[in-house]
C-alpha cells in the first residue's frame, strides 16, 4: 500500500522540476510551459538549492520504518537524488556554463527537436522562449563573471570549441538560421500562416536571437577565454579532488577511488588487448594489434562512401536487431526508435552516437544520433556494437520499459543512474554474441574496440583529472589500444575533460551486471532463463547498483 504523503512528496518534487525546468517539461510532453523559459540566473541556483533541502527535511519527516517495502525502497531512492543534488551545489558548476557538448550555447536550439511547431496556434509559445534568450544570456555573463571571481574557470579549449559553434549558428542568413527550420520544414500552414509567421521569426532571429549570441560569443572571446585555465583536470579547480570524488561516487558506487579504477582500467585493457590480439591472427593479419588499429583506421574499405550509405547501413543494422531480440525478453518497448542525423552545427566537436529519450507521453519516437561529419572518421565496423548500446536492445529498450513503469512514481521513471543505464548499454553489446550479431568478424572486432575503448575511459578520466594527465596524454593512450581516427579519439578525450567521471560509468556497471548474471547461471544452473534475469534487472527502472544486486539476490533466494 502507498503512502499518501510521501507520494504528495514526490509530486510536489515533479511539479517543482517542471515548473523551474520548463523546457524538459516540454521535452517530456507536459506542454503547460511551452511558452516559458529557464531562468538560470545565480539567485535562481541558490532557491533551486533551498528547495533541494526542503525536500529533503520534508522526506525525513516522514517514519521510514511505517512504509511498506516499495515505498522503503522509493524513500531510499528518493533521498539519495535529493542528497546527490545538494551536495554538487557545493561545486557550482553553473558558474561554467560554456562547453562543446552541452554548453549553453547550444541550449536553445535544441527547442527545434522538441517544440510542438506544426500548427499556427502553437507558434506565439516558441516565439515566447526566442524572446527570453537575452535574459538567459545576461545571466549565464553574469554567472561567467562570478566564476571568474571564484577561479572557477573552464578549460581553454572548451572556450574556443564553443565559440566555434557560436560562430556557426551566428552565420546564416537569419531565414536560413537552425531557428527557423521547424518552419522551413512544415507543410501543413497555410501561405498566409506561413508568410506571417516567417516574417516574425526572421524578425526574432535578426532582432533578439543573433544580438544575444553575438554578446555571449563576445564577451566570451575577449573577457573570458583569456582567464580560462590551460590546464585540463578538475584537479585544478578549487576544491576540484573533492568535486572528482563526488562525481566518482556519482557515476559509479560508493568508496571507490580513482586509483583503484585507474588500475582495474589497466587491467581490463590487458585482457581486452589479448583478445583483439586473438581475433587479429584469426583474420590473417600478421603484424600487432596497434598495426592492424592502423590498417583499419587507414583503410578505406572500411569507412562509407557518403551520409546517406552510412544512415542507411546504421537503419539496416538497427532493423536486424529489433529482429533478433525478441528471444532475449520477456517485455519490448512500445516506443518506437528513430534514426537521426546530428545536426551540422554541433556536429564537430560532438560523440559517434548519442540516443534522446522519448516522452512519456508517446509524441514522438525515442531517437539514436548518428554523426555523419567527416566520414573518413566513421568506421564501418563499428555499426553493430554502437547500434546495440544505442538503440536496442541498449538505452532504448531499457529507457523506454522504465517510462512503461507506471505503478511508479514519476521520479523512478526517470531515475537517471548513470551506471546502470551506460552499465546496460555496454552489457547490451555483449548480448550482441547470443543474437548473433557479430558474424562479421570485423564486426567482432569493433565490437571487442568499443568494450576496450570503455576500460581505456577508466584508466584516462581518472588520469586526466586525478593525476594530472594532460589532454594529449589522453589522446595517445587511446592511441595505443583503439583502432578509431585521432578525430573521434580527440572529442571523446574533451568529452572526459568537460563531462568528468561520466566515462567512468559503463564498465563499472557492466561488470557488476555480467558479475550478477554469472551468479545467477552458477546457482540456477539448467534453470537459468535469460529472459527472467533480463526481467528482474529491467522491473524496478534504473536502480544504483548495490540495490540492483540486491534485487538479484533476492530473486535467486526465492
Amino acid at each position: 500500500m502507498t503512502h499518501p504523503q510521501l507520494h504528495a512528496l514526490f509530486e510536489a518534487h515533479h511539479e517543482f522540476r517542471m515548473r523551474t525546468a520548463p523546457e524538459y517539461a516540454t521535452y517530456e510532453g507536459d506542454h503547460r510551459f511551452d511558452d516559458q523559459a529557464s531562468d538560470f540566473s545565480h539567485a535562481a541556483e541558490e532557491q533551486h538549492h533551498q528547495a533541494h533541502l526542503d525536500f529533503r527535511n520534508r522526506l525525513h519527516a516522514i517514519p521510514r520504518t511505517e512504509l511498506s517495502a516499495d515505498d522503503q525502497l522509493n524513500y531510499d531512492l528518493f533521498e539519495a537524488l535529493l542528497q546527490e543534488q545538494i551536495d554538487e551545489h557545493a561545486f557550482a558548476n553553473h558558474l561554467m556554463p560554456l562547453n562543446q557538448m552541452f554548453g549553453f550555447q547550444l541550449f536553445l536550439p535544441r527547442l527545434i527537436d522538441i517544440q510542438p511547431l506544426e500548427t499556427a496556434e502553437q507558434y506565439p509559445a516558441y516565439f515566447a522562449r526566442l524572446k527570453a534568450f537575452p535574459q538567459q544570456v545576461a545571466d549565464v555573463i553574469e554567472n561567467m563573471r562570478l566564476g571568474l571571481a571564484r577561479k572557477l574557470v573552464s578549460p581553454r579549449f572548451a572556450v574556443e570549441l564553443s565559440l566555434a559553434q557560436m560562430q556557426r549558428l551566428l552565420e546564416p542568413a537569419p531565414e536560413k538560421s537552425v531557428f527557423c527550420l521547424p518552419l522551413i520544414n512544415n507543410r501543413s500552414l497555410s501561405d498566409a500562416d506561413r508568410s506571417r509567421l516567417g516574417d516574425e521569426l526572421t524578425r526574432l532571429v535578426r532582432d533578439v536571437i543573433t544580438p544575444a549570441y553575438a554578446q555571449l560569443h563576445d564577451f566570451a572571446r575577449d573577457e573570458y577565454l583569456p582567464h580560462c585555465r590551460t590546464s585540463d583536470g578538475l584537479w585544478d579547480l578549487p576544491d576540484g579532488a573533492a568535486f572528482y570524488r563526488h562525481l566518482i561516487h556519482k557515476y559509479t558506487v560508493p568508496n571507490l577511488d580513482a586509483d583503484t579504477i585507474h588500475e582495474l582500467g589497466l587491467q581490463e585493457v590487458h585482457r581486452l588487448h589479448k583478445a583483439k590480439e586473438a581475433l587479429k591472427d584469426e583474420l590473417g593479419f600478421e603484424g600487432s594489434v596497434m598495426e592492424f588499429n592502423h590498417y583499419l583506421r587507414t583503410g578505406p574499405e572500411f569507412y562509407f562512401d557518403s551520409r546517406e550509405a552510412m544512415l542507411e547501413a546504421f537503419d539496416e543494422t538497427m532493423a536486424e536487431a529489433y529482429r533478433r531480440i525478441p528471444p532475449l525478453f520477456h517485455h519490448l518497448p512500445k516506443a518506437e526508435c528513430e534514426l537521426k542525423e546530428v545536426e551540422s552545427y554541433k556536429a564537430e566537436s560532438s560523440p559517434q552516437a548519442y540516443y534522446m529519450p522519448a516522452p512519456e507521453n508517446g509524441s514522438r519516437p525515442g531517437y539514436y544520433y548518428i554523426n555523419t561529419y567527416d566520414l573518413p572518421s566513421r568506421p564501418r565496423h563499428a555499426l553493430t556494437a554502437l547500434t546495440l548500446h544505442e538503440a536496442v536492445p541498449g538505452h532504448h529498450l531499457q529507457i523506454s520499459l522504465a517510462q512503461e513503469l507506471q505503478h511508479l512514481p514519476y521520479f523512478r521513471r526517470r531515475l537517471h543512474v548513470t551506471a546502470y543505464i551506460e552499465g546496460w548499454g555496454l552489457y547490451a553489446e555483449h548480448l550482441g554474441y547470443e543474437m548473433n550479431m557479430y558474424e562479421d568478424r570485423y564486426q567482432h572486432y569493433g565490437a571487442l574496440g568499443f568494450e576496450i575503448w570503455r576500460a581505456c575511459r577508466l584508466v584516462v578520466d581518472t588520469g586526466l583529472h586525478a593525476k594530472g594527465w594532460t589532454r594529449q596524454q589522453g589522446v595517445d593512450f587511446m592511441k595505443q589500444h583503439v583502432a578509431n581516427t585521432e578525430l573521434d579519439i580527440r572529442n571523446e578525450v574533451d568529452r572526459y575533460v568537460v563531462f568528468p567521471g561520466q566515462a567512468l560509468s559503463y564498465k563499472i556497471g557492466e561488470l557488476k551486471i555480467k558479475e550478477l548474471r554469472a551468479r545467477a547461471e552458477a546457482q540456477l544452473g539448467e534453470r537459468f532463463d535469460i529472459p527472467d534475469f533480463h526481467d528482474v534487472v529491467l522491473r524496478n527502472g534504473a536502480l544504483p547498483l548495490a540495490t540492483l544486486e540486491a534485487q538479484v539476490n533476492a530473486w535467486l533466494a526465492a
